[in-house]
């Protein structure tokens, strides 16, 4: 890590790992400003973008265990904009529509099988379509589900993995109808406050956006620059209008590693109950009924309700275990579950990598883990 934030590598970082319930490491490396002149603190304050996709499925996950919702109910039942899905096909150029096979379910929505446009070969017609209705300059959750509603689906439901950040925002539209209050103030009241996750939210207070690390990108002369997305302009203000489900939370290091030991200890903190340990269990067993049953980034991955499930520890090719559950965030924040080992691994910076350059910054997530596993003993 020191290696890493040496001048022309990243600002800053902040790490911890903790096992068995103690923090064994929890450090802070170089800078949190673009001028490297302010120290790095290990309560700095990230962008953990979609880090937030598995907060999210916690809050769904309780109102699965309330009898409120179901994994397999068709999202139509809570959300009648999704009633009649189609299916684009064809060409950007030459789209042509057919009825999905089957309806959404929420399973689907968790585990990014609903069929929304991803990216991948051919999803050209489904993606273009979606434009019209234009789902990302929503107001708020009601406005995006309305908008993506209209909009055709790139697969039928249930058919492949296609990462997308879409079926999360349903899902915390469904979390306000079926809870009865907005996202934001459900996780609020069901996960942050009872975990005390007081540095995490939508937004940072004004008084404490000093603390917020500059999100920075390789620029076109080979330097690290400011991203000029409107968070990096004003660090701790809201990342969408609307509590963004897929990727809108700010944390820090210590709150997120609260809420992953709530998990490894099988949904409860302390005295504080979240989830129940049967949920916790199949929130990290894989849950993609595909063949193979592997996410499009690996062959060695499986999908839960929320994060990765390794699947194929020696496929994967990197130090972990079967069983082993994490995600991780677009500007380099991550983390990883491993019950087995009764290991927390969390590595924080915040950088959005290009794919279009050759001389961007070394991803440092696989060395940093193999490092944290050639640690371990007995």
């Amino acid at each position: 890590m020191q290696q890493t934030v040496t001048p022309g590598g990243y600002l800053g970082a902040v790490t911890l790992v903790m096992r068995d319930g103690e923090v064994v490491d929890y450090r802070a490396y170089g800078h949190r400003d673009l001028a490297r002149h302010a120290p790095m603190q290990k309560d700095s304050i990230f962008r953990i973008y979609s880090m937030t996709k598995t907060v999210a499925s916690v809050a769904v996950l309780i109102l699965l265990e309330e009898g409120r919702i179901g994994l397999n109910d068709p999202v139509a039942r809570y959300l009648p904009e999704f009633a009649t899905m189609q299916v684009a096909t064809g060409t950007a150029k030459a789209p042509t529509l057919r009825p999905a096979t089957g309806p959404i379910t929420i399973r689907q929505l968790l585990t990014h099988t609903a069929g929304f446009p991803a990216g991948l070969p051919g999803d050209d017609a489904a993606a273009m379509l979606a434009t019209r209705s234009d789902p990302q300059a929503a107001t708020d959750l009601r406005d995006f589900v309305q908008r993506l509603g209209r909009a055709p689906l790139a697969a039928d439901p249930g058919a492949r993995f296609g990462y997308d950040g879409a079926g999360l925002e349903v899902l915390a539209r469904l979390v306000e109808v079926v809870g009865g209050m907005p996202f934001e103030a459900f996780l609020q009241q069901r996960i942050l406050d009872p975990l005390q996750m007081r540095d995490t939210g939508f937004s940072v207070p004004a008084a404490q956006r000093h603390r917020v690390v500059d999100i920075t990108t390789m620029g076109e002369r080979g330097q690290l620059v400011l991203d000029d997305g409107p968070s990096a302009t004003q660090p701790g203000a809201r990342l969408r209008p609307y509590a963004s489900a897929a990727g809108g939370l700010y944390s820090t290091a210590a709150d997120y590693a609260r809420f992953c030991q709530m998990l490894l200890d099988s949904g409860s903190l302390g005295d504080v109950s979240i989830l129940g340990r049967k949920t916790v269990e199949l929130m990290m067993t894989n849950q993609l009924l595909l063949d193979p049953p592997v996410t499009q980034f690996s062959d060695a991955e499986g999908f839960g309700l929320g994060g990765y499930v390794v699947i194929d520890a020696a496929r994967r090719g990197q130090l972990g275990s079967p069983g082993q559950f994490g995600w991780s965030g677009a500007a380099s924040t991550s983390y990883t579950i491993d019950r087995h080992e009764r290991l927390i691994a969390i590595v924080m910076l915040q950088h959005l990598p290009r794919s279009d350059i050759d001389n961007d910054l070394p991803r440092i997530s696989r060395p940093f883990y193999n490092l944290v596993y050639q640690a371990l003993v007995p």
